[in-house]
């Protein structure tokens, strides 16, 4: 961590502490981004519950794993905002 540290006051980049504001706004982003989280995996075990052939579970499992990565790189996103104070 101190290595990163030193690389970032070389590089000029100042760290400033969060508000209390953005610490309310960065726990509420994770709170959503959890819940659906949640709604996905619940539908993806429904889905899988309905679906018995081969190809169809594997087809699924890739939508389930690409809509996982989009809400969570959506939820990363959101996050970055707050801290540059963005939101």
């Amino acid at each position: 961590m101190e290595r990163l540290r030193r690389q970032d006051a070389e590089a000029g980049v100042v760290e400033q502490p969060l508000t209390a504001a953005q610490k309310d706004a960065i726990a509420e982003a994770r709170n959503l981004w959890e819940a659906k989280l949640a709604e996905l995996a619940i539908l993806h075990r429904a889905a899988l519950a309905r679906t018995g052939d081969p190809a169809a579970r594997a087809e699924l499992e890739e939508h389930h794993r690409r809509d996982v990565q989009r809400v969570t790189d959506d939820r990363d996103r959101r996050i970055a905002r707050i801290r540059t104070g963005g939101a």
